[in-house]
C-alpha cells in the first residue's frame, strides 16, 4: 500500500529540501544538514515506510559525503538503501558504496558499488574519483 503524505506537509518538504539543495550547491553543508533534517521531522513515524524519506535520507547522505563526513553518510545511506525504492537506486547504491570505501570497508563497498554498475552500467561512475570504479573493475 502506496502511502500519501498530506498536500501541507509535502509542499513543507519539498521546499526545504530545495533550499538545502541551493546550500549544498553553495557548499554550505551543515546548514543544508539542518534543512534535510527538518523536513524529516515532517515525515511521518515509520520513517522507512515511506517514499519521502528515501530521498531526504540519500539527500542527507549525499550531502555527509561531500562533506567527507563518511560515518555520518553511510548510516543515512543505509537508511535511504532500506526505504521503499531504495535498493534499486544506483545512486544510492553507488554512494553507499564510496562511503564505505572511505571508511576501509573495501570488500562491503564492491558489493554496493558493484550494484551500482549492475543498475546503471558504467556511466554512473563517470563524474565520480576513477579510484572508486577501480574498486570493481576487476570483477565485471
Amino acid at each position: 500500500m502506496k502511502m500519501v503524505l498530506r498536500d501541507e506537509a509535502y509542499n513543507q518538504i519539498q521546499e526545504l529540501c530545495l533550499c538545502g539543495n541551493n546550500l549544498v550547491l553553495q557548499s554550505l553543508y551543515d546548514d543544508a544538514i539542518s534543512k534535510y533534517q527538518e523536513a524529516l521531522l515532517l515525515v511521518p513515524e515509520n520513517k522507512k515506510e515511506w517514499e519521502t524519506a528515501t530521498w531526504i535520507y540519500t539527500a542527507l547522505g549525499d550531502t555527509c559525503f561531500l562533506k567527507r563526513d563518511f560515518e555520518r553518510g553511510k548510516d543515512y545511506l543505509f537508511d535511504a538503501f532500506n526505504c521503499p525504492g531504495g535498493i534499486s537506486n544506483p545512486f544510492i547504491s553507488l554512494r553507499l558504496g564510496e562511503c564505505l570505501a572511505e571508511l576501509g570497508e573495501v570488500d562491503k563497498s564492491k558489493e554496493y558499488l558493484l550494484r551500482a554498475y549492475m543498475l546503471e552500467g558504467g556511466s554512473i561512475f563517470q563524474n565520480e574519483d576513477a579510484r572508486y570504479f577501480d574498486i570493481i573493475k576487476e570483477e565485471i
